[in-house]
């Protein structure tokens, strides 16, 4: 039993679908994570890379930062506009579409000429950001039984989580080998893939019954949307602010070489993946306390970090439960769906741009009081006021949830 019923009988089945095997689904599932592990790779890459970048462009290091704030706007902006204009378009036909222009623009973005013409790309890159996701985790909570759809969307966030641990560090490698250039074609080759597999795998289906751009934008008509989103926007603001800048904090404030950025990446990702298939799992057990436990740990996490960055052994500690923290991820995912009644598209994919609030707001602020003089360890202190922000906006949503009187 969660403790958050299913709202949505409707998402059970996709329109035009018919019962699909084991093995259809599973196949079907590893389509969309090689999606999210395409987008994973191409938005956590650049961090690592970031330092290239900024020599490459002769920018600083916190303008060079601005490139991550330009992809995670195109996420805030792409999610809501593509799931509300899309509310007609079937879910097979939606997920060629959007991961075709991801994958043009991570292509495009491997021959940029200038700083600000790389910016521009960034933004017009993740701008199918959030729909993806959104639509990928509707379909595969279409695809379960109701007491096991966390676990569903955290299969299909496996993409995500898996490229911190392997996408992003290789391509990290690969971009410090040859170019930073290189790791966006490899990006762009994923975003290929993704369709072929797409295409291939995801029988074809049709537009759900009722679907209209109204009935979508009936989300936003719903209070516990808001603060559910809200608590994406503020409570994941922590992680990127730390790890928006983890290659200059392992560098330049625990002294390490170079060669140590990769592995830090991939003690993030190992944390990400550990947090997600944990924190999916306690989702379907228990929703609201999975989202407020992952917002106290961070909080917790993030203060370590500040303390303990300088020394390199605890960097590696900290920068690993930092990763699994990401255990709320799958868990707000799916009281998305709850709350959201019929509107579920336009719901699931703005969860992605409040992620993405998050993401450039996390890089603002890190790159604020680091250039303050305060060093890349106080990001960690930020980071845990923006946790401890998260975990309150979730305390007022189960309040006002327990005034209203919905279970």
């Amino acid at each position: 039993m969660t403790d958050s019923a299913p709202s949505v009988d409707a998402v059970r089945q996709e329109a035009g679908h018919q019962a699909l095997s084991p093995i259809a689904i599973l196949l079907i599932e590893l389509a969309l994570a090689v999606g999210g592990f395409g987008i994973g790779t191409g938005e956590f890459v650049i961090m690592g890379l970031l330092p290239d970048v900024a020599k490459t462009y002769d920018v600083s290091i916190p303008m060079a930062g601005y490139v991550i704030s330009a992809y995670a706007l195109g996420v805030v902006v792409g999610a809501p506009i593509i799931a509300v204009l899309s509310a007609r378009l079937p879910r097979r036909t939606l997920l060629l579409s959007l991961m075709g222009l991801f994958a043009i623009g991570n292509i495009l973005s491997a021959i940029a000429p200038g700083f600000w013409s790389f910016t521009a790309l960034r933004f017009i890159t993740g701008l199918p950001h959030g729909a993806y996701f959104g639509v990928a985790s509707l379909v595969a909570a279409s695809m379960v039984p109701p007491n096991k759809r966390a676990r569903a969307v955290g299969r299909v966030m496996l993409g995500l989580t898996i490229a911190t641990l392997v996408g992003t560090p290789l391509a990290t490698f690969m971009g410090q080998l040859l170019s930073w250039r290189a790791a966006f074609f490899l990006v762009g080759g994923i975003g290929l893939l993704t369709v072929a597999l797409v295409w291939y795998f995801k029988p074809k289906d049709k537009v759900e019954e009722g679907a209209s751009i109204r009935r979508e934008l009936g989300a936003f008509a719903k209070p516990q949307v808001w603060l559910t989103l809200a608590v994406s926007a503020t409570g994941f603001g922590g992680m990127f602010c730390v790890f928006s800048y983890i290659a200059s904090t392992t560098t330049e404030t625990a002294g390490l070489p170079a060669t140590q950025v990769a592995f830090v990446l991939a003690l993030f990702g190992i944390g990400m993946n550990v947090g997600n298939i944990v924190g999916s799992r306690l989702a379907d057990v228990s929703l609201k306390g999975t989202i407020a436990g992952s917002m106290a740990f961070y909080t917790v996490v993030m203060l370590a970090f500040a303390m303990v960055a300088h020394i390199p052994v605890l960097l590696y500690c900290t920068v690993f439960l930092v990763g699994c923290g990401f255990a709320g991820g799958p868990a707000i995912q799916t009281r998305l769906m709850d709350v959201a009644a019929e509107a579920q598209t336009l719901a699931a994919a703005s969860n992605h741009s409040a992620f993405n609030i998050a993401n450039a707001s996390g890089a603002w602020l890190g790159g604020l009081v680091i250039s303050w003089g305060w060093g890349f360890a106080a990001t960690g202190y930020v980071g845990a006021l923006l946790s401890l922000l998260g975990l309150c906006v979730f305390l007022i949503s189960l309040k006002v949830e327990r005034r209203l009187g919905h279970a």
